[in-house]
């Protein structure tokens, strides 16, 4: 086995103050309360990561709006049967709020017997009864409104959890019926997602629709920074060559308590046996003892002389795999750190899976969706006592230029380097950004570090408390109607997902070696902000733009600062901030030109240089320099646009000849749309 480490692309470390765990006179916690002060709004979307809270915060809205705003019941839907159980009974007036949460166990349909359709005449029953609180499967719902029609459901709370399940697509159903239901305007909705973006190219909801529901968002950064115990998160990848088997132990750790996801058996890092591969996995850890009698776990001892638990939920042998299933939740598994070390899956234990232990979520082969990926690391960022670390490792195959598949292999790379630049994102504290004006000062409750505000330079403040930045950037646009404002406060990071998912952006940002950043910056970037929200004027697609990559790249600058200095990272929860103010300090000006002049990708590749072998990475760049695009007419026409305000600043047109390598770009849009303008005069 090749001794390989494992390269994290980021490590966030966080302050542990206890304040997200730490509950209200009502026995609310923060984020709760958060979303219960917009109890009184019809459409309510709540974005706050796994472990935050989300059912909890559910049966307060819903309480409220049963018992005071003339909702006549309410109704949560669930993507899978094994999440209705978040939504039992919860004595709620013990812990001081005014009603208990009561669930009739005829209507929590996630536990009765039948299949989705049979269930629709239950949630018939249920609307003409005086009960109040019914629970069942994203399924049950979607039959229950093609059946029963939306009218149906006038009057009534309908509760959407993982909402991310839904889609803006016209063949998902789902989402059909919640426009139906918008259009209506006779119910009211809560929609509760960890991970606002569904990981491809359709919105969860149209833009229409998205701007009538009132948003709550409670950021990752506040989740861990307001834990109790856990203080640090690393991302990372690990790339192999060969059988993932045979090099699992170098970032598998059987001390630490790990979730492995195997690979799907059709893609290209499966060994082609998935009981083989759980097998092999076993013998990689030690020598198997025999089966534990009550829970089905295996038991292996360590070449140390440990002996761990395994729970394979692979086997499909469903009396083994229901009794381990059935071992994982019992009370033991919450209250006992070592009632299990190591849990092997394929398609379990993703999604509303709680085991607060979770150390290590280790995913072997690129998970198709970021949502997925978002899921699977919420297993590892429950906060649990003595558990001051997770991490979340992707385990990828590296491309080989001798295998057919190379191609292949090279996507799935591009999707785990744009999950991860995601992720980093999602990770840090939220960023406000504000124009540099004269009459600009410092706001309370901001720290702008050693020297304090300094009304000549742009300032980089930080709320400890929220967990925001507010950052001052010379020449930023600022978004002027309530959809771009919006935007810019609540969904940043799903532009971002946007762009870093662009197959060509990422991959001429990390193998191009004549990409201009501003290529990216400018016109990659404006054209996905002008595709996703169509109903923008130009004023505001360009402060979306310019926020969304102020995000982006001031995140990758900070990153480029802690790789690069030993002591920055080493400052615990507050590295990432001063990692920030490191490089701002370094320039001159921090405007908006400066940061269109970045490269997001730069220091990606820095990391994947280091992670991946020389031979690999030149396999990756020979597949991807041989897709150099030429310059489009759409993007032609933007650059010459761009080229237009050029020469409103500066009083000349670009000059194809510049050093500027930007500056020749713009010249070269305009030469591309003269010569198609000259083509089709000419017929």
């Amino acid at each position: 086995m090749t001794e390989k480490k494992s390269i994290p692309s980021v490590t966030v470390n966080y302050k542990g103050t206890g304040s997200s765990t730490k509950s209200n006179e009502l026995g609310m916690r923060a984020m709760q309360e958060r979303a219960y002060e917009k109890r009184g709004e019809q459409y309510l979307l709540i974005k706050s990561p796994p472990a935050s809270g989300k059912s909890r915060a559910l049966m307060f809205i819903a309480l409220d709006k049963l018992n005071n705003q003339g909702i006549k019941q309410a109704i949560i839907a669930v993507p899978e049967k094994s999440i209705g159980s978040s939504f039992a009974n919860e004595p709620l007036t013990k812990f001081g709020y005014h009603h208990d949460w009561h669930v009739e166990p005829k209507w929590n349909l996630c536990n009765a017997p039948g299949e989705d359709g049979s269930k629709v005449k239950s949630v018939q029953s249920f609307l003409g009864s005086e009960d109040e609180v019914l629970v069942c499967t994203h399924s049950t719902f979607r039959f229950a409104v093609e059946r029963l029609g939306v009218e149906a459901f006038d009057d009534r709370l309908i509760a959407i959890d993982e909402f991310h399940h839904v889609s803006a697509d016209e063949g998902n159903v789902l989402g059909s019926h919640l426009r139906q239901l918008v259009a209506r305007d006779k119910a009211h909705i809560v929609a509760m997602t960890g991970s606002y973006f569904r990981g491809d190219a359709n919105p969860v909801l149209m833009p229409e629709d998205e701007a009538k529901f009132d948003t709550v968002t409670y950021t990752y950064y506040e989740q861990l920074n307001g834990y109790e115990y856990l203080k640090t998160l690393n991302i990372g990848y690990y790339f192999y060559s060969g059988a993932y088997a045979d090099e699992i132990l170098s970032v598998l750790n059987p001390n630490e308590k790990t979730i492995i996801h195997i690979p799907n058996v059709n893609s290209r890092e499966s060994m082609g046996d998935k009981i083989k591969e759980v097998e092999h996995i076993i013998e990689e850890l030690g020598e198997w003892q025999g089966t534990d009698p009550v829970t089905g776990f295996h038991l292996v001892k360590t070449p140390e002389g440990k002996t761990i638990r395994i729970a394979d939920l692979v086997d499909d042998d469903a009396a083994k795999r229901n009794r381990v299933s059935a071992a994982l939740k019992m009370p033991e598994a919450k209250r006992n750190r070592d009632h299990v070390d190591i849990i092997i899956a394929l398609g379990m234990a993703k999604e509303g899976f709680d085991w607060i232990w979770c150390e290590h979520a280790l995913t072997v082969g690129y998970r198709s969706s970021l949502t997925e990926i978002v899921q699977i690391i919420g297993r590892a960022t429950r906060d649990a006592p003595n558990k001051t670390h997770a991490r979340f490792t992707n385990l990828i195959a590296e491309p080989d230029a001798s295998e057919g598949a190379v191609t292949d292999a090279v996507n799935d790379t591009l999707k785990a380097i744009s999950a991860s630049l995601l992720m980093e994102q999602v990770l840090a504290p939220r960023f406000n950004f504000t124009p540099k004006q004269p009459q600009n000062g410092p706001l309370e409750g901001f720290d702008y570090g050693e020297g304090g505000y300094n009304p000549d330079k742009e300032n980089v403040g930080f709320n400890e408390e929220t967990g925001q930045f507010q950052i001052e950037i010379k020449g930023l646009s600022m978004p002027k109607s309530q959809d771009a404002q919006r935007i810019c406060k609540e969904d940043l990071n799903e532009v971002i997902a946007a762009f870093a998912q662009d197959k060509q952006t990422i991959e001429r940002g990390l193998f191009d070696p004549e990409v201009v950043p501003q290529e990216l910056t400018q016109v990659r970037m404006g054209k996905i902000i002008k595709d996703r929200y169509p109903e923008l004027d130009n004023e505001d697609l360009e402060a979306v733009r310019e926020h969304a990559i102020a995000a982006l790249n001031l995140t990758q600058k900070a990153k480029e600062a802690l790789n690069n200095d030993p002591e920055l990272s080493g400052r615990g929860n507050t590295a990432l901030i001063d990692g920030i103010r490191k490089f701002t300090m370094d320039v001159r000006d921090l405007d908006v030109d400066w940061i269109d002049s970045i490269n997001p990708f730069s220091e990606a590749y820095s990391i994947l240089s280091k992670a991946m072998t020389e031979q690999s990475l030149k396999a990756m760049a020979e597949v991807i320099s041989g897709k150099k695009p030429d310059i489009s007419l759409e993007e032609a026409r933007d650059l010459a646009k761009r080229a237009l305000k050029f020469k409103n600043e500066r009083g000349k047109l670009p000059d194809i000849k510049s050093a500027d390598p930007w500056e020749q770009r713009m010249a070269q849009g305009i030469a591309v749309l003269a010569r198609i303008k000259a083509e089709e005069r000419n017929g």
